[in-house]
């Protein structure tokens, strides 16, 4: 049985609906990024967007791009959706996430949605030839904060997020908000924004590799508690980078997702 000795807490907690219309989430230390307590990773955001959006229909996620308009704080958070573009066999649906101290939007996401009910040609899945428990756990790095880091469970296959170059992990992370069942797109979600992470192409404590945006085409929801993420890292000669990942359950191939970086160098 694969696990740590204790259950992570989730990414957020619950302050209900507000009067204009939001859901309020109070930010859990778990959120934080590995460069500092005050600002989050991507991927609890990510899943957050996601939750606005698949409350507002029984249809599934086959696209959803999230853009980040800054820094997202782990502090009080507020979040909406609304269906954009209604249709019949598909809808576009947008959210926002919200800075409830600053007055401002922090990051926007964008899904198509299809039906859930669509019958499609049997396709043979290669599944994985290895699973978690085929992975090695691994210390964080030195100089990494925990928040998001600690909270998920890592195996890694190959790779590591101290070693330069593509990787392939098992991942495991808590649910996204305190005492409710994560969806699965939102668990896929959360976890493929680390693909920047994962393959990072130089060392991390040097270089900055922040994502502007998230883009995840979605074949069909994943199964389990697990997901295997297979990513890597181009670089350009300027700023641009580009990070693409394919995620995994035990079946086979769920999804791809592609990552828009800014390459820069850290100060200090």
């Amino acid at each position: 049985m694969i696990g740590k000795s204790t259950e992570p807490p989730s990414f957020y907690r619950s302050q209900g609906p507000s009067a204009d219309g939001r859901e309020g989430f109070e930010s859990l230390p778990t959120t934080a990024s590995p460069w500092g307590p005050d600002s989050q990773h991507g991927g609890p955001p990510a899943g957050l967007l996601t939750r606005a959006i698949e409350s507002l229909s029984d249809s599934v996620i086959g696209r959803f791009t999230m853009e980040l308009l800054g820094p997202v704080p782990v502090d009080d958070l507020a979040v909406s959706a609304s269906i954009v573009r209604p249709g019949r066999s598909v809808q576009l649906a947008a959210a926002e996430l919200y800075d409830v101290a600053r007055g401002r939007p922090v990051a926007t996401a964008r899904a198509w949605l299809f039906p859930a009910s669509g019958a499609g040609p049997d396709q043979e899945q290669a599944a994985p030839a290895h699973g978690p428990e085929d992975g090695t756990s691994r210390e964080r790095p030195a100089g990494w904060g925990g928040g998001y880091v600690d909270a998920v469970d890592w195996r890694w296959i190959t790779g590591d997020l101290a070693e330069p170059g593509p990787g392939v992990v098992w991942m495991r992370p808590p649910d996204l908000v305190e005492d409710e069942e994560a969806s699965p797109i939102q668990r896929l979600v959360t976890c493929v924004d680390s693909a920047s992470g994962v393959s990072a192409v130089f060392d991390p404590r040097e270089w900055g590799f922040l994502n502007t945006e998230l883009t995840v085409h979605v074949l069909r929801p994943p199964e389990g508690e697990w997901l295997c993420l297979d990513a890597a890292t181009t670089l350009s000669s300027g700023s641009v980078g580009m990070a693409v990942a394919e995620a995994h359950d035990r079946r086979g191939l769920v999804a791809r997702s592609t990552q828009a970086l800014l390459v820069q160098p850290r100060s200090g």
